[in-house]
């Protein structure tokens, strides 16, 4: 019959599982990686038309819109609802899905200006990482994302909203890379 082991072992051993797999995760975040769980976007509340596909992490980002500028800059696609981090020789880093506002920034040159760690957006949602660029019919046109990591629900008719909402994880990501007087280059 073999030996019981006390049950302080048992509990060592959970313990070092635990730790274990909390190691594993800490090394795939500090690596860029993340649990397949985490890879797909938060959906809408409301409709489809809310929001991007859900898709999950692009492992290389998708080709950058032409006549988008050239250099280190931000590149915001209205149609593809879609924004573009690019460094300065010209190799997108990263590349996202977003939900715009209704508000729309025309097509053009900006740059960041204003940035604000956290406050609450005009929906009412509290919002973090957010970079004013433009404005338009007396409306902040900025990227910004939801703390708790929401898609915003379809804006009332007739409701100005400029906010241009992004996932959590590419909210932090764009904070990192759009400081004051980064460009923001807007195209079709």
């Amino acid at each position: 019959m073999p030996a019981r082991l006390p049950s302080w072992a048992w509990v060592t051993g959970l313990t070092t599982g635990a730790i274990a797999a909390v190691v594993v995760l800490a090394v795939q975040a500090d690596q860029g990686t993340k649990p397949v769980a985490a890879t797909t976007r938060p959906s809408a509340s409301a409709t489809a038309d809310a929001k991007p596909s859900a898709a999950p992490q692009e492992k290389k980002p998708a080709a950058v819109p032409a006549d988008s500028g050239t250099g280190r800059r931000i590149v915001y696609s209205l149609g593809e609802k879609r924004v573009w981090l690019v460094d300065a020789s010209d190799t997108p880093r990263r590349s996202f899905a977003v939900w715009p506002g209704t508000v729309a920034p025309d097509p053009g040159t900006y740059t960041i200006g204003k940035r604000t760690q956290a406050t609450t957006g005009s929906d009412g949602v509290p919002v973090e990482h957010i970079m004013y660029f433009a404005q338009k019919s007396g409306v902040s046109v900025a990227f910004s994302n939801a703390v708790d990591g929401s898609s915003p629900p379809p804006a009332e008719p007739g409701a100005q909203t400029g906010g241009i909402r992004i996932a959590k994880p590419d909210g932090k990501a764009l904070w990192t890379f759009g400081s004051a007087g980064t460009t923001v280059r807007v195209v079709e």
